[in-house]
């Protein structure tokens, strides 16, 4: 009689605790699955936010290029600037040495 007492409560503890065992992985299966979906929503934020860097740090370098671009153009045009004016001048320098070396 006692045998059957402690079997039937064994067998009780058994079905307690497969019932309890059950319980705590659907617990950790739905924990981990929340942050299966969160993990899964941060890395798309990170992908969006870095395509949009990337997109921002585009624009920023073809404005760079744009405006290294003029400011070449410009100098260029400063220096021509300078050659034209430049040489009639260094023709009257050379006329006035020349007549100096006349005399």
């Amino acid at each position: 009689m006692i045998l059957s007492i402690i079997g039937i409560t064994l067998g009780i503890i058994a079905i307690v605790l497969g019932f309890w065992n059950k319980k705590d992985n659907n617990m950790s299966a739905n924990l981990l699955e929340g942050d299966t979906k969160n993990i899964e929503q941060a890395f798309i934020a990170l992908q969006k936010e870095f395509t949009e860097y990337q997109v921002f740090n585009e624009r920023k370098r073809e404005d760079l290029e744009k405006i290294i671009e003029k400011n070449k153009k410009n100098s260029e045009r400063s220096i021509e600037k300078v050659y034209r004016d430049l040489e009639p001048e260094i023709r009257k320098t050379i006329t006035k040495i020349q007549q100096t070396e006349h005399y």
